[in-house]
């Protein structure tokens, strides 16, 4: 049996790959400056774009790239360092929410300017604007193809890039 190497589908799942790499290495060293892992700047963007800053535990595990299970473990060490807080769900004692602190949410305001200013240079500055809307429309159907609970909680519309 013959295996096609060349196949264009190798292509695209590596140059995605090599993209999503080199652009997490270059954010990984700007969160380091402001003691945060990636993932910490993750979770607290998500719970810092989320209604009333928080997320029910298991939807955050969805919108990240975490198990419940590594979700849980995070949050509990970013709740040990005062950036979340774990809130009961009063509805449902099977629950519970992480919100964002004010220690959190400052920590998060010194981080993005910088990770912003990273995404310009080497992601959105990259494209023209056509491309980039194409791209995010791609990445959309991706994402809710292989991930459908990664806007589970989030209660908003996608927001665009101007």
């Amino acid at each position: 049996m013959s295996t096609d190497l060349d196949d264009p589908r190798f292509t695209a799942i590596g140059l995605f790959a090599e993209a999503y790499t080199g652009l997490t290495a270059r954010f990984a060293a700007q969160f380091e400056e402001h003691r945060l892992s990636p993932v910490e700047f993750e979770v607290l963007l998500r719970l810092a774009r989320s209604p009333g800053r928080r997320l029910r535990m298991t939807d955050l595990a969805g919108q990240t790239s975490l198990s419940t299970s590594g979700v849980t473990r995070v949050v509990d060490r970013m709740d040990r360092d005062g950036l979340v807080r774990r809130e009961a769900c009063v509805s449902d004692r099977r629950s519970s929410y992480a919100v964002i602190t004010d220690v959190g949410m400052s920590r998060l305001e010194a981080a993005v300017p910088g990770h912003l200013a990273l995404a310009q240079e080497w992601f959105i500055g990259q494209l023209t604007p056509e491309q980039l809307t194409g791209l995010l429309e791609s990445l959309r159907k991706i994402r809710d193809a292989v991930n459908p609970c990664a806007t589970a909680g989030s209660g908003t519309a996608p927001i665009e890039v101007a």
